[in-house]
């Protein structure tokens, strides 16, 4: 299927046997999922599960070598209207660390072509609550201020799906707690959310969905319902201990 040929069913996020290989090794292995607008998907699992390029396939940075992947209808890898579509954050802030917050998130606006970039990025800030640290250079932010300007950064075109890399490296209980908060922002305001973390708490606080990832494959993938945290922990243990 070519760049922008809709599917069916509009669905926020969907991969339908989903795999990406590098040679003969698969890194993401018939990955199966659908989520629709203000859902959020937590995938968990060791490193070296494909998590990283999963999320990089839906970006659209890495084209599937087999199946299919869509974002709002729109088949991946696609092109610039995919990418108006998503905000993607990585562990590491992909700010410049000179700029201030302010001119980071505003250069990112210009960039997706936003009509009034100050007043987008404006908005962006306020919303994650940085309004008080726009006008200081990124260097000079926690590490907690610093991934809530990237999510500032990544929201700021108005993207219906954020894919978020192990963004709770590096936080503090307190800065944990600040991202968790802005990202519930985020889903309230319809965006879907596909999030990477080694974080089970965080990550099933914030999910309608959970998966367990190990060797490129989802080895459990349910919504997230009545899941009880400490028996899924003590399951998590038990499915990627071969590869802990």
């Amino acid at each position: 299927m070519t760049a922008g040929v809709s599917a069916p069913a509009r669905r926020a996020v969907e991969a339908e046997a989903l795999v990406r290989a590098f040679g003969p090794r698969r890194a993401v292995d018939g990955v199966s999922f659908a989520i629709d607008a203000g859902e959020c998907l937590a995938v968990f699992g060791p490193n070296g599960a494909g998590k990283t390029t999963l999320l990089r396939v839906l970006a659209g940075l890495l084209r599937p070598t087999r199946g299919r992947a869509f974002v709002s209808g729109v088949a991946l890898p696609g092109g610039p209207e995919a990418r108006r579509r998503i905000g993607f954050i990585s562990h590491a802030s992909m700010l410049y660390a000179a700029l201030t917050a302010r001119e980071n998130v505003e250069l990112a606006a210009r960039l997706f072509g936003v009509a009034d970039p100050r007043d987008a990025a404006a908005r962006a800030l306020d919303a994650m609550r940085m309004t008080p640290h726009a006008d200081t250079a990124v260097r000079a932010l926690s590490r907690g201020m610093q991934q809530r300007v990237s999510i500032a950064r990544a929201m700021v075109h108005g993207p219906s799906v954020v894919l978020l890399d192990e963004p709770f490296t590096g936080l503090d209980a307190s800065g944990a707690a600040a991202l968790s908060n802005a990202l519930g922002v985020l889903r309230a305001s319809g965006a879907a959310l596909v999030l990477v973390t080694h974080n089970l708490d965080e990550g099933l606080s914030l999910a309608t969905h959970a998966a367990i990832m190990r060797g490129g494959a989802f080895v459990r993938y349910e919504p997230r319902g009545p899941i009880d945290p400490r028996a899924y922990a003590e399951s998590y243990r038990t499915l990627v201990a071969p590869d802990a």
